[in-house]
């Protein structure tokens, strides 16, 4: 079975909207700026975007580690990657003092 070009591409934009929510309030909080980080968050999310799903179609070709799937979702996974990415950028934006 071979994943469709659209559902690389779903699955670029999804993952890159989770950037945009960890990488936005970081990026604010080093610049101070909300154009600023918008700027930054945008150009960085479309570049990435765009690498995510040449990645994703060149794994696409390799069979190395498929298998059945075990073990937590992926859902659960990436919720606790984004409670954590939050955590953080509280963290980090207690010690800069915006």
């Amino acid at each position: 079975m071979v994943d469709l070009k659209i559902r690389s591409w779903v699955k670029s934009f999804t993952w890159r909207i989770i950037g945009v929510f960890i990488l936005l309030p970081l990026t604010y909080v080093f610049t101070g700026n909300w154009e600023s980080a918008g700027g930054v968050t945008l150009s960085f999310n479309i570049i990435r975007m765009l690498l995510y799903y040449v990645h994703e179609r060149a794994w696409e070709h390799i069979s190395w580690g498929r298998g059945e799937k075990k073990g937590k979702t992926l859902f659960y996974v990436t919720l606790m990657l984004l409670i954590l990415s939050y955590v953080l950028v509280i963290i980090v934006g207690l010690g800069f003092g915006h």
